[in-house]
């Protein structure tokens, strides 16, 4: 079997998987785009969507910086044009949220902040998230780049949060008894110590996906399969719709079907479509998140 599991299958050997994808040119309702990849601009799709179709919405733009995505070039915009820009794909996405809904946005250090001040005109932002990626390139003058964000809004006061769902296993470096039993933890099968403790808002655990992990793509800015099942499980209830404007390799709607709620992901690059389709197709058979099994979210290199 071969060691390099990334999933590179070109436009032309993708043909059946892009032809599953939908193509919207009118309204749709809920059962049309339900568990459906659509390929298009988020831009011109999502005042298509029905009115109230998200459990949970999130979201993956590009930042800030200047980079190809195949085809597609994103220019670098000043910090209030990027704010505009965000709220120019914020606004029709709200309408298409249910009223307990929850949103959550990826972005880099030089975007954080304007994303921030778009969610706070349309929103109520609960938290940012801070993830450390634990690969990237150095800087010769310049502290290497290696977190980033995710902002948690949602539209209101009412909404739903899981917390026993995303409690994290945690080793127990020194072991506390009282009257000579364990205190708040316990011992697994070979003898280690845990205790399941609430997750912060530093996350320290995740893996970028990389070319032996059969969730790899050749995506340049995927997001790890871990992360999207922690944002999913706690804002998303069983059987709910998770929303994701800008798909790209597929990731949140593959975890969301891995993890038994419904999707609809919005993508305009054909050959990322491809590679969400194929990981789709093979999420039928295997459902497994690497970093979570058996309902525990495990330490970066150690579990399963």
């Amino acid at each position: 079997m071969p060691r390099n599991k990334t999933i590179d299958l070109s436009l032309d050997e993708g043909q059946a998987e892009l032809s599953r994808c939908l193509r919207l040119d009118a309204p749709a309702a809920a059962a049309a785009v339900t568990d459906r990849t659509i390929l298009g601009d988020c831009f011109r799709v999502l005042p298509l969507l029905p009115e109230g179709l998200a459990d949970l919405v999130i979201a993956d733009p590009p930042y800030n910086l200047r980079r190809d995505f195949g085809e597609q070039r994103f220019p670098v915009r000043s910090e209030a044009d990027y704010r505009d820009w965000c709220l120019d794909w914020l606004r029709p996405l709200r309408r298409c949220m249910k009223p307990g809904a929850s949103l959550y946005v990826c972005c880099d250090w030089r975007s954080s902040g304007a994303v921030a001040a778009a969610l706070g005109e349309l929103f109520t932002v609960r938290n940012r998230i801070t993830w450390q990626r634990e690969k990237g390139r150095g800087a010769a003058r310049n502290w290497k780049n290696s977190m980033e964000d995710v902002w948690f809004a949602t539209l209101g006061d009412d909404y739903y949060f899981d917390l026993e769902a995303v409690k994290l296993r945690r080793r127990v470096i020194a072991p506390y008894r009282s009257g000579g039993v364990p205190k708040d933890w316990t011992r697994d099968g070979d003898g280690t110590p845990w205790r399941l403790t609430c997750p912060g808002n530093f996350w320290d655990d995740l893996t970028v996906p990389f070319w032996s992990m059969p969730e790899n793509t050749a995506h340049p800015t995927q997001k790890p399969e871990k992360l999207l099942a922690r944002l999913i499980l706690a804002s998303c209830p069983p059987e709910g719709l998770v929303l994701d404007p800008f798909l790209g390799s597929g990731s949140s709607s593959v975890a969301a079907k891995k993890l038994g709620r419904h999707y609809v992901g919005v993508e305009q690059n054909p050959q990322y479509c491809v590679w969400a389709e194929r990981r789709l197709a093979l999420a039928d058979t295997d459902k497994r998140i690497q970093g979570y099994e058996d309902g525990v979210f495990w330490e970066r290199n150690s579990g399963k």
